[in-house]
């Protein structure tokens, strides 16, 4: 990249313009007021009241208005501050600097994944026969965009058996709302297959390699509640070249499908199976998660319509999160009586989890998953920031352990119960991910080069695990990135990350784009708290529903941490999270604005009160509670960073985030959070609310929506924190 001193004359001359600009537009916006229109409800005693319930109504002109403004003055905002430009070039020459290759799937000798050159906008699907073979180019999304306003993104994809045809699904401006399409693998020919209503789509292919099963939304209706349109999905049987748009393929499994199958409301069902299978396992799961769904099986010949004898053999109290079919064998994992899970076996004809026997018992380490291959089991391990690959016997009775290069987060494995050796991802917090073949025969991993040697030079850094302690005593683990060599003298401006939902647990993965931070003398820092799955299911359980608020203690107390440990200090310590994280900064800002200088919430929870009521709110129900029962008001309310905020305390500097096309979090929860702390705060720090209207939760978002994003949040907080080099320029 050309450096700014290399510039032509005339080009300086612009550069200088396009910011002297940038200020004078700065300073001819403003941000608007939001009226204060209160609307009073009463949950069980408790009086409630709502200022802007009416940006609930995003699609209201006055909403709209009220978006763009503010949407305008965060960016004349953020382009003023004077060191972004630079800052963005160096997060996109480090997330340029490599190609990558991951997603993979195996179908016999047959590989599928995804490949992001540098400098490309999107990922793209591929495959190769052999991992030494040569690349084809299947899908490139960045093709479906062209000439429009939007851009398109590959949600999901799932090669047939035989590896000859391949489902797979798009959505554009990153709003998740998939269609699935398949298409030829050999010829790369797309058939005419154009599914829609398939968001978050599992799709099964049947031992025929012509047809497959498929999760579908019931169509909407001016009627349909917007919490209904997200809900309740069924499954579909789709044979290739009939029904081409699906409407007319024979449901299956769902919800009032049968009067014989009574499955319980969730977000979506649908069917797993293995190649050659003999049984078909059908899910109903609430969030489309991990966690414990109910489970039924039938023989697959009998799997036609809705009268299919499905037979249930798990309910959530069993505890099953993962399964799989080997022969006659049914493998499952289970939480139920081991937190830290346990791998079970019991008969496919007639599965008894209450009778199972013990394959892999529970130990000190939590099991995340498994995968099952030609020789045995494969088997990863969670312990604290280091995971690890384990190979067992279909028995469980021998064991051995799959040597790996370094100590780090092992993702997959990827494996073909048809096939022996096992593909698998190894990477750190400042080590570059590399891809591993585990060959059971010479017991060695093979260094594949599908993610060649990084160009990115992480020697001068490096990672910490260590452990804060909480309110109540609890040891709170927490990963610290830094430059090696610092002093900690509480100088350094401090990005701490948390989460805390779900089970979801926050592994060591390598950023490139993180350098551009570390390497100013920054710190990272992810807090694993409660809430999250780092040791188990007893600590998801202990940060959920009436304990969501040990999430945001245990959060507090690692940024406490860092301050106390002088890595940084309050005026230098910033707060992020996203998603279900919102409640975490949230109740970051709301319980301890003295300990932040800077909050950004990105796409997060707040209004906790009213996330029922959003399309993708019933099924987040079983983590957070209803309103409709006066303990769950009381866990809402509690958690509730929106209900919370007070008039005249001196709040941080905020940045609040969201994408306009958001499926998961309704952008309103931002909007209302803007306004009410914008009303609130008696300091003169920054309130800002910055919205991608060709994006959604980010899940779909590219590359350049990335750095820019990244860009943004990083110039905010080192002008927040004083840096000499991040000011605004102009008026």
């Amino acid at each position: 990249m050309m450096k700014r001193s290399a510039l032509p004359h005339f080009a300086k001359s612009m550069a200088i313009y396009c910011a002297l600009l940038s200020g004078f537009l700065h300073a001819e916006l403003s941000q608007p007021i939001a009226p204060v229109r209160p609307v009073t409800e009463i949950y069980f005693g408790t009086e409630v009241t709502d200022n802007y319930r009416y940006f609930e109504d995003l699609k209201s002109p006055e909403v709209q208005a009220w978006m763009r403004a503010q949407a305008d003055y965060t960016r004349a905002t953020l382009d003023s501050i004077t060191g972004r430009q630079a800052l963005l070039d160096r997060i996109h020459d480090l997330s340029n600097a490599d190609l990558s290759r991951g997603g993979f799937m195996r179908r016999g000798d047959r590989y599928f994944y995804m490949v992001r050159e540098p400098g490309a906008q999107q990922p793209k699907l591929y495959y190769r026969d052999g991992l030494n073979g040569v690349e084809h180019l299947l899908v490139d999304p960045t093709e479906m965009g062209k000439g429009s306003q939007t851009h398109y993104a590959l949600d999901f994809y799932e090669p047939s058996w035989d590896g000859q045809y391949l489902a797979y699904g798009v959505s554009m401006g990153g709003s998740e709302a998939s269609t699935t399409h398949v298409l030829e693998v050999k010829t790369g020919k797309v058939l005419a297959e154009s599914i829609d209503r398939t968001s978050d789509n599992k799709v099964a292919w049947r031992p025929d390699n012509q047809s497959f099963f498929y999760l579908r939304y019931n169509k909407p209706t001016p009627q349909t509640p917007p919490n209904e349109t997200e809900y309740n999905a069924r499954t579909y049987l789709h044979i290739l070249g009939q029904h081409a748009q699906g409407d007319g393929d024979t449901v299956v499994f769902g919800r009032g499908v049968s009067q014989n199958t009574e499955v319980p409301e969730g977000q979506g069902t649908y069917i797993l199976l293995s190649p050659n299978a003999k049984y078909a396992i059908a899910q109903a799961n609430h969030n489309m998660d991990e966690n414990p769904a109910t489970l039924f099986i039938a023989p697959l010949s009998s799997v036609k319509n809705a009268n299919t004898p499905w037979r249930k053999w798990a309910t959530v109290e069993d505890g099953v999160t993962e399964f799989a079919v080997h022969g006659d064998t049914l493998y499952f994992l289970t939480q139920k009586n081991a937190p830290r899970f346990k791998l079970m076996s019991t008969p496919a004809s007639h599965p008894d989890v209450h009778h199972a026997k013990t394959v892999v018992a529970q130990g000190s380490g939590v099991i995340t998953n498994f995968s099952i291959a030609k020789e045995g089991i494969y088997v990863r391990t969670r312990d604290g920031a280091v995971s690890h690959l384990t190979r067992y016997d279909f028995d469980g009775k021998k064991s051995h352990p799959v040597a790996l290069d370094f100590e780090g987060a092992v993702y997959g494995p990827t494996t073909d119960p048809r096939e022996t050796g096992a593909l698998f991802n190894l990477q750190g917090w400042v080590q570059a991910a590399k891809v591993y073949f585990y060959n059971p025969v010479t017991d060695q991993s093979i260094d594949t080069g599908l993610r060649p040697h990084s160009k990115v030079d992480t020697s001068s850094f490096e990672s910490k695990e260590v452990l804060a302690t909480s309110y109540d005593g609890t040891l709170i683990p927490l990963s610290i990135l830094y430059k090696k060599g610092i002093a900690l003298n509480g100088s350094h401006p401090t990005l701490l990350n948390g989460y805390g939902s779900y089970g979801i647990s926050r592994e060591p993965a390598f950023n490139p784009m993180n350098l551009a931070w570390l390497e100013r003398g920054g710190v990272m820092a992810y807090a694993h708290i409660r809430g999250g799955g780092e040791y188990g299911d007893d600590w998801h359980k202990a940060g959920m529903k009436r304990t969501k608020l040990n999430t945001i203690l245990d959060f507090i107390a690692c940024g406490q941490y860092l301050v106390d440990k002088h890595y940084t200090s309050p005026a230098k310590l910033a707060a992020e999270g996203g998603s279900a994280g919102g409640i975490t900064v949230g109740g970051a800002l709301t319980w301890r604005p003295d300990l932040f200088s800077v909050i950004l919430d990105e796409v997060g929870v707040s209004d906790t009160l009213r996330t029922e009521t959003e399309p993708n709110g019933p099924p987040n129900v079983p983590e957070m509670g209803s309103t409709q029962t006066e303990d769950g008001f009381h866990g809402l309310y509690a958690m509730s960073a929106y209900a919370h905020v007070r008039d005249g305390v001196a709040y941080p500097s905020v940045m609040l985030v969201t994408g306009a096309n958001d499926p998961r979090v309704a952008p309103w929860q931002m909007l209302k959070m803007t306004a009410r702390i914008q009303a609130a705060t008696s300091s003169k720090n920054p309130v800002l609310l910055r919205i991608d209207f060709d994006a959604g939760h980010g899940m779909g978002s590219n590359i350049s929506q990335r750095e820019v994003e990244r860009a943004d949040l990083w110039s905010f907080i080192l002008w927040r924190t004083g840096d000499p080099a991040f000011q605004i320029s102009g008026p």
